[in-house]
């Protein structure tokens, strides 16, 4: 099934073109890697998939985004970001407990029973790989928890709210080797259930993860193919000169 259908997006911010026609399809239960080097287009591309990008007051954009076959731009925004949820680059856990930084979102979704709230935070953490890790310091600050950890209890906190797309903004960016191999080991485990988009300057990360690659360039979508392909075989030679380190 096709979670988007992206055809001739063009994006804007001022007089600055930041997405070029970009034409492709984002498919169920896959995790879409999306590489490139530093203004290539990757997160603005990502923040088009739940409407982030018309935070900024200059933004603007031509071609069309399709969720479910719907124009994005038609859905309801709230709607949009409780089903495509996002996980930043740098943890950002709120000022509370472990247990209510999870239950903040389901509580503001009108999840009000205790006993349901539970079941809903301790599944989330163990989606997420954190549970075994916390389960007896629900209680305490979120801040008490290492950055790895922290990265995984904002992946929970996106799960509570049982979205259906997943998108990961350079998850690891800021995160040891051991963090990394439990944020990814969780999203192997996620595409089960989710649809996840994961930008990465990490193309090993990539080849690690994904089951498609997409690369950017200079706002362009260069190509996107089979991971295995993309890494083994791609067709543009812009591609194989990234991912050999010539550029970037």
């Amino acid at each position: 099934m096709v979670e988007f259908s992206i055809k001739d997006l063009n994006i804007w911010f001022g007089s600055m073109q930041a997405l070029k026609g970009v034409t492709m399809e984002i498919q169920s239960d896959e995790i879409l890697t999306v590489i490139g080097p530093a203004n290539s287009g990757k997160t603005t591309f990502l923040r088009t998939l739940n409407r982030l990008n018309e935070l900024n007051a200059n933004f603007r954009m031509s071609g069309k985004v399709e969720f479910h076959g719907q124009d994005i731009g038609e859905i309801d925004i709230r709607m949009i970001r409780k089903k495509v949820g996002m996980v930043f680059a740098l943890p950002l856990p709120l000022p509370l407990s472990i247990f209510d930084n999870i239950a903040y979102g389901m509580k503001m979704n009108g999840i009000k029973n205790k006993k349901r709230q539970e079941e809903i935070v301790e599944e989330a953490l163990k989606q997420a790989y954190l549970w075994e890790e916390v389960k007896d310091r629900l209680d305490e600050s979120a801040f008490e928890l290492s950055g790895g950890q922290q990265q995984r209890l904002c992946i929970a906190r996106t799960l509570a709210v049982e979205p259906e797309v997943v998108l990961f903004d350079e998850p690891c960016s800021g995160l040891d080797p051991i963090s990394t191999a439990k944020v990814e080991e969780a999203m192997l485990k996620l595409k089960t259930n989710y649809t996840i988009v994961l930008v990465t300057n990490n193309v090993k990360q990539a080849a690690r993860v994904g089951d498609r690659t997409a690369f950017f360039l200079s706002g362009e979508l260069i190509e996107i193919d089979r991971t295995d392909k993309i890494f083994t075989a791609p067709k543009d030679k812009r591609t194989d000169d990234y991912i050999r380190g010539k550029f970037g």
